[in-house]
């Protein structure tokens, strides 16, 4: 199971100190989800040989519009192996599900955004992942929490029905605030989900990174030439 996190400079944590944490919690990968701007410095196959933990290149993308996130999904798609675009508006989810070059809906209850029947059937139809943001529930208190609460029921209630990919997250910006999958499975089962829902969530990020990876890798025929990341075969 893997966790997707911000650090330092986005964060309050270097990768390397995630991961240390992300080790001693039993995971055992982090996906580094930093903003366009806030690039994090890290060596990726030190950190895996010093502490056994799989750290994917990842961006979250924040736009104020659609064509400002299309702008940053071209230009990062390439380059990060998880791409992220963070919600904010009914415009931006319906963006990102309908988009088959994003991975994951970020934040989708941000600001206006809200998620419906035609959202989780756009994200299947694309392969987009919906993400279950536990932020929320573990750092805020009162209507915040109780409206974060109610929005993850009812995203798990369309996500059930339709059998929609989803991936779940702490979204951690420190690494004092990474949990352990036990504890998620456990504050899971706490607000009504299935045994198991949250962890089946964490390793979706695992399964993501390595489809991929795999993708990326197969898209290389001979340097300076590549096949596009969604284009078939002839």
């Amino acid at each position: 199971m893997y966790e997707a996190v911000h650090a330092d400079p986005d964060g309050d944590s270097t990768v390397a100190r995630v991961a240390a944490t992300a080790a001693d919690y039993g995971l055992e990968g982090v996906v580094v989800r930093n903003r366009a701007g806030a690039r994090a410095t890290y060596d990726a196959d030190e950190i895996r040989e010093r502490y056994g933990v799989d750290v994917v290149s990842g961006i979250e993308i924040h736009a104020d519009t659609p064509e400002q996130a299309s702008g940053a999904v071209g230009n990062y798609r390439t380059d990060k192996t998880i791409v992220a675009v963070a919600g904010g508006s009914p415009a931006l989810n319906r963006f990102a599900v309908e988009n088959e070059k994003v991975d994951v809906l970020a934040q989708p209850f941000a600001g206006d955004g809200d998620v419906n029947h035609v959202i989780v059937k756009a994200a299947l139809e694309n392969g987009v992942r919906l993400e279950f943001d536990l932020s929320p529930v573990l750092r805020t208190h009162g209507g915040r929490r109780v409206r974060a609460l109610q929005s993850l029921r009812k995203l798990r209630e369309i996500v059930d029905h339709y059998d929609a990919p989803y991936v779940v997250s702490a979204r951690p910006s420190s690494h004092l605030e990474i949990r352990a999958p036990r504890e998620l499975d456990a504050l899971g089962e706490e607000l009504g989900f299935s045994s198991g829902f949250i962890e089946d969530g964490l390793a979706e990020w695992k399964r993501l990174a390595e489809r991929n990876r795999r993708i990326q890798s197969e898209s290389f025929i001979e340097p300076g030439v590549e096949r596009g990341r969604y284009e078939e075969e002839p």
